[in-house]
C-alpha cells in the first residue's frame, strides 16, 4: 500500500494568509499542518508518499520533505492544476500507485485517539486482504457540512450523501480512506457535482454500490480537527499543545517515527536535529536520541 496526501486547493475559508502561504505549511503548535496527516501514513509503516500540491506550493513541500531519504522514504510529488475536488487526487495518483492500494488522506485533517494507529492498520489489512473501501465516521454537530454516511440498527452502511440539505445522520465520513485498487478507475467515472467538482462523496458511494464500503464509526476518546477554518485551525493548535506539554511527548514528530520504525540511526536522528538544537523540537530530538524520553 502506498500513501496520498492532498495538499492543494486554495485554502480560502483561512483568508488573508493563505493568500501568501499554503494552508498546509502553516504551524498547528510546533510543526506544520502538513506533519499531522503525513505521520500517519508512517505510523502505518508506509514508505512510499505522494504529495498532491498547487504548482506555486511544488518549490516549498520540496525544501521541507525533499525526496524522503533523510528519514527513510521515498516521497513524490505531482500537481493539481485546479482544485477539482477530493477525488480528483485519486486520479492525479495513478501512475504513482501503478494499481496498489492506497491510504489517501487530506493534509489539513488532524487525529488523535487512544488505539488510534491500531485501529488504522486493521483497516488498512482489511483492504490489502479483502478488497474495497474502508472509512470512518465521526459525529458533528453541523452535518450539512459534510458527507454523511448513514447506518442502520446493527451498524450497516445504507447510505452516504455529500452535504445533504436533509441530513439522515450526524456522522460525517473524515479525510482519511483507504481504498483498493480499483479507487482511480471509480474516481474516473465520477461526474463533476453541481459544485462543479469530483466529490471524494461518490466514490464512496460506487464501493457502497457493489458491496464494498465499510465505515468504523470513531466515538469517545477521539479528536479529529479539519484545520480548514479560523476556528478549528486555533483548537487544533491549543490541542496538540495541551497533549504534549501533559505528556511530554509530540505528536507527528516525523523524525521521531522514522527512528523508532528502524529507518534511519540515531546518528542520523542527531544530525536531523542539529540544526534545530536551540528550539524546543530539535531539544525533544536529541533527548530521544539520548534515550532520555
Amino acid at each position: 500500500m502506498k500513501a496520498v496526501i492532498l495538499a492543494g486547493g486554495s485554502g480560502t475559508r483561512l483568508y488573508p494568509v493563505t493568500q501568501v502561504l499554503n494552508k498546509h505549511l502553516l504551524p498547528v503548535y510546533n510543526k506544520p499542518m502538513i506533519y499531522y496527516p503525513f505521520s500517519l501514513s508512517m505510523l502505518l509503516k508506509i514508505r512510499e508518499v505522494l504529495f498532491i500540491v498547487n504548482e506555486e506550493d511544488l518549490g516549498a513541500f520540496k525544501s521541507l520533505f525533499k525526496d524522503g531519504s533523510h528519514i527513510g522514504m521515498n516521497i513524490q510529488y505531482k500537481v493539481q492544476k485546479k482544485p477539482n475536488g477530493l477525488a480528483e487526487g485519486l486520479i492525479i495518483a495513478e501512475e504513482f500507485l501503478n494499481g496498489d492500494d492506497v491510504f489517501y488522506l487530506l493534509g489539513d485533517n488532524i487525529f488523535f485517539g487512544h488505539d488510534l494507529i491500531s485501529i488504522l492498520t486493521q483497516a488498512k489489512k482489511d483492504v490489502e486482504l479483502n478488497n474495497g473501501a474502508y472509512v470512518f465516521g465521526y459525529y458533528v454537530s453541523d452535518p450539512e457540512r459534510f458527507g454523511i454516511v448513514e447506518f442502520d440498527e446493527s451498524g450497516k452502511v445504507l447510505s452516504i450523501e455529500e452535504k445533504p440539505k436533509k441530513p439522515k445522520s450526524s456522522y460525517a465520513v473524515v479525510g482519511m480512506y483507504f481504498y483498493d485498487s480499483e479507487a482511480t478507475k471509480i474516481a474516473k467515472t465520477v461526474k463533476p457535482s453541481h459544485r462543479g467538482e469530483l466529490e471524494i462523496t461518490s466514490v464512496n458511494e460506487e464501493y457502497l454500490n457493489r458491496g464494498k464500503l465499510k465505515v468504523k464509526q470513531l466515538g469517545r476518546g477521539f479528536a479529529w480537527f479539519d484545520a480548514g477554518t479560523h476556528d478549528s485551525f486555533l483548537d487544533a493548535g491549543e490541542f496538540v499543545a495541551t497533549i504534549e506539554k501533559k505528556t511530554g511527548l509530540m505528536i507527528g514528530c516525523i523524525e521521531e517515527i522514522a527512528y523508532s520504525n528502524g529507518w534511519i540511526t540515531k546518528e542520523e536522528l542527531l544530525r536531523l536535529a542539529e540544526p534545530l538544537k536551540k528550539t524546543g523540537y530539535g531539544k525533544y530530538l536529541i533527548k530521544l536520541a539520548r534515550e532520555e524520553i
